[in-house]
């Protein structure tokens, strides 16, 4: 397969549409960012990199850092974390409190808001320093050390996450948070913050594409195992209430963010990531799923 003429085929015929979508202007500083950017970067396991666009610009990661920090709260905590938080996707707006207070203050699954504050928080029990845990888990595994927080988003998300701050009491109030709300808002809303270009989010997931493996570390990042059931967890619950659509449209495990980013793997095969800012109504992004579409669709290669 030649990634790289495949992907600018899908630059090419997506360019007349690039700026589509609403950026995330709930988030004061993601309003800023401009709806035009697209950027898409594919990494083999066998070694090969490809990409196009706006592929080494940075951009905020938001609910991607989701992959990241269940990842190190499976290690940590193993199956113990999946009596405080399910498996299930969701079927309503990742950032619902109604469905947290119908279900006893046990969230969905770990992708959304509320599951996430539990994942921090299990992190937080763990490790004195949740922010740095996550931060320090993606530099390793992308092999890259020039990864790092944007506070001024961090503080935006401080400062107009009230919704995620009702969560956090919300979850306090059910005996599902064991830290300070506070400490673990604030690592969260940091988790979220992390800068990466396409080609260091799909160089960083890799491992997910190669049984738990990283070329940039020695031991494997996680078990077969472990990586199979993260990967599930991306098909099913990864792109919030639009589940089902993705899966149909796309055939692969994937994550998104409403920074606008998109992390994809094709087990066995490939990592790949795509930005476009702007989003759906679901909150993801409206041309990284078409390219994503894109990519399976004239490739012929999903895991279906």
């Amino acid at each position: 397969m030649d990634y790289q003429a495949l992907l600018e085929r899908i630059h090419s015929e997506l360019e007349p549409r690039f700026g589509e979508g609403r950026v995330a202007r709930y988030i004061p500083e993601l309003a800023n960012v401009s709806p035009e950017h697209f950027g898409m970067a594919l990494v083999t396991t066998s070694g090969e990199r490809y990409r196009v666009g706006d592929a080494d610009v940075k951009f905020s990661i938001q609910s991607i850092s989701k992959v990241f920090s269940l990842a190190i709260a499976m290690q940590l905590d193993g199956e113990a974390i999946w009596a405080r938080c399910g498996r299930e996707p969701s079927g309503n707006p990742f950032n619902s409190l109604v469905q947290l207070e119908v279900e006893a203050g046990i969230p969905r699954n770990p992708f959304i808001n509320a599951g996430a504050l539990v994942v921090t928080d299990a992190i937080l029990s763990r490790l004195s320093d949740a922010r740095g845990a996550v931060l320090d888990f993606i530099r390793r595994v992308s092999g890259d050390a020039d990864i790092g927080f944007n506070e001024a988003v961090a503080a935006s998300e401080a400062a107009t996450g009230h919704r995620n701050a009702a969560m956090a009491h919300f979850l306090k109030s059910f005996g599902n948070l064991h830290n300070p709300a506070a400490a673990v808002l604030d690592a969260y809303f940091h988790h979220c913050a992390i800068e990466m270009s396409c080609v260091q989010v799909a160089e960083a997931c890799l491992f997910l594409a190669a049984r738990g493996r990283s070329p940039h570390v020695e031991e494997p990042v996680m078990s077969a195992s472990e990586t199979k059931y993260l990967n599930a967890l991306m098909l099913t619950c990864g792109t919030y209430d639009a589940v089902g659509e993705f899966a149909f449209r796309v055939g692969l495990p994937a994550k998104s963010g409403v920074g606008g980013g998109i992390v994809a793997t094709l087990p066995g095969h490939y990592s790949v990531c795509v930005w476009s800012p702007g989003l759906d109504a679901q909150g993801n992004s409206t041309l990284g799923s078409c390219a994503l579409d894109l990519l399976t669709s004239e490739s012929g290669v999903s895991i279906f």
